[in-house]
């Protein structure tokens, strides 16, 4: 039985934050300008603030946050659900980013609360980061979260033969390699299928390493190309929709496309999505309630996963918009501003975006071995 998730539209209850949106923006926009005077790592951090006020998020229940999930202060996982649960429902375990070396699940309540408002059962676990470990040990704790899911999420409504992966930046990268690499998974004891992993502005081609925050989380292994996604693609893997800004200068768009390529060759189900103009944290932002005009991130997450199975009768897409409310436009100014002072993950020129015209999107059924779509969405 599937849940009923409520469509998203403006005057929803899902759309508290349209309420309040003139004092909303301006709160945004002082708040946002302010961190610009800060240190960088602080900006990275707090930045996430104004999206997690309860007016500018959707409509759903934290249902339990404070899950240890393991041994140790950072293994600790929040837990969010719709508001109303008519059945088993499809679980997301969403990984966020940070470099490896930075960020908290509590900067992430409007994922959790965005893809919950639309029927899911979401995990946001917090992981280790460096200095305290470096590669794989980032990696190992997302699957010890995944086991805990396993075991565990039935008692909160979730559903495990529904589970899907999702991640931003430093997090897509861990998703797609809990779902490439099959050890990390099995060392646990895992054997829930993942359905279907969503990677947003994820690094997957990063070898040689060009900065020192990279090689200091990746360089000490002894086969550092086995670090990279790219390297570990192979056949019979999960589908995968890897989504990109075109504009993001920390994790450049060719990431996507040749790790598109990749999947395609080896027979992969792989679905790209190309944001025109959009940015690193732009991608992310989109997915709450309140950078939802910016682009239709979760609508396309939604739609990937539904397409998969998270709701065999079909589920309401999320209404976007490309109209940005008032005032929001000087606040995308601060957010681009706030792309360049995050450090790069790699150098590579720029290269054109795959013509979306070449091949289309939307096979009607999962069976086929692999997808070929790429398109690009225009951004306002």
């Amino acid at each position: 039985m599937r849940v009923t998730a409520p469509r998203l539209s403006r005057g929803h209850t899902i759309f508290g934050f349209w309420r309040h949106e003139r004092g909303m923006t301006r709160f945004i926009l002082a708040f946002l300008a302010s961190l610009l005077l800060a240190a960088p790592a602080v900006a990275q951090i707090d930045i996430m603030a104004p999206f997690n006020q309860p007016a500018s998020m959707d409509d759903a229940r934290l249902l339990e946050g404070d899950v240890a999930y393991a041994d140790g202060d950072r293994k600790k996982l929040d837990i969010y659900g719709p508001t109303e649960i008519a059945g088993p429902a499809p679980v997301v375990m969403f990984i966020y980013g940070g470099a490896w070396k930075q960020g908290s699940r509590r900067d992430y309540q409007f994922v959790g609360k965005a893809l919950a408002a639309n029927g899911f059962i979401v995990v946001i676990p917090d992981y280790r980061l460096y200095p305290e470990v470096t590669y794989p040990s980032f990696i190992e704790d997302n699957a010890q979260a995944v086991k805990w899911i396993e075991d565990n999420i039935a008692s909160y409504g979730g559903d495990t033969s529904r589970f899907f992966l999702a991640g931003h930046s430093a997090g897509a990268y861990n998703s797609v390699m809990l779902g490439l690499e099959r050890s990390f998974l099995k060392d646990f004891g895992v054997t829930m299928p993942i359905k279907g992993i969503a990677a947003l502005s994820g690094p997957y081609d990063f070898y040689p390493f060009e900065y020192d925050e990279v090689r200091n989380v990746f360089g000490q292994n002894d086969n550092p190309q086995g670090t990279q996604p790219i390297n570990l693609v192979a056949p019979d893997r999960p589908p995968m929709l890897v989504l990109s800004g075109t504009a993001d200068p920390i994790v450049r768009v060719q990431n996507t496309q040749h790790f598109a390529s990749k999947m395609r060759e080896a027979g992969d189900w792989v679905t790209e999505v190309y944001y025109d103009g959009i940015g690193h944290m732009d991608a992310v932002f989109a997915i709450g309630a309140v950078w939802r005009w910016r682009a239709p991130v979760l609508a396309d997450m939604v739609a990937f996963f539904t397409q998969f199975g998270a709701f065999p009768s079909g589920a309401p897409r999320p209404a976007y918009s490309p109209e940005p409310p008032q005032g929001m436009s000087d606040i995308q100014a601060t957010i681009t501003k706030l792309d360049s002072i995050l450090s790069p993950i790699e150098t590579i020129s720029p290269s054109p975006v795959p013509d979306p015209t070449a091949s289309p999107d939307g096979q009607a059924s999962p069976e086929p071995a692999a997808s070929s779509a790429a398109q690009v969405s225009p951004s306002p």
